[in-house]
């Protein structure tokens, strides 16, 4: 078909943001997964979310050598951020992860804090927020949320309540 972003055989393609390369503007790469909890979202607003928030957000992995390195500790809320977005989570510390990569669930139900303010933060994890809003290339169109780089930081001040769940009262 003769598409740049697709060659007709298995070849490294580089990806859009580059991690663990000195000088880059955001050391670590994202990787948002599958919950196990779940399908998508789907059942994100039950009680099983219960059984794996945090702070009652989406749970965000960290290696143990990244969380050191911010003074993070295991459930402390934590900022992730770029420049297309920041959502507040919910820091586990595993070595389950790989150093440099993060692990955010997919799925998590977009609460933005002002929905009137481009780039306001998200309070309820939804990792789309910090990747490309773009197929993974002309012919497969495929989930590209494996290819964006972020930062995280100890989350400090006092975190809104999450809303996202509740009925509106309007419509009671």
């Amino acid at each position: 078909m003769n598409y740049d972003d697709c060659p007709p055989h298995p070849t490294f393609l580089a990806a859009k943001e580059l991690t663990g390369v000195e000088g880059t503007k955001y050391p670590l790469h994202v990787n948002a997964s599958h919950p196990n909890d779940r399908l998508h979202s789907q059942l994100c607003g039950t009680l099983w979310r219960k059984d794996y928030a945090i702070g009652g957000r989406e749970p965000c992995v960290i290696h143990p050598d990244d969380a050191a390195k911010r003074g993070i500790k295991d459930g402390d809320l934590v900022r992730v951020f770029n420049d297309r977005g920041q959502i507040l989570t919910g820091a586990r510390i595993s070595e389950d992860t790989m150093p440099g990569v993060i692990r955010i669930y997919e799925g998590g139900w977009y609460t933005p804090s002002d929905p009137l303010k481009e780039g306001s933060l998200d309070t309820y994890s939804d990792v789309n927020v910090l990747t490309f809003d773009v197929g993974t290339s002309r012919l497969a169109q495929g989930n590209c949320g494996h290819s964006a780089a972020a930062d995280v930081e100890k989350f400090t001040g006092t975190p809104s309540e999450v809303t996202v769940f509740t009925t509106p009262a309007v419509a009671e």
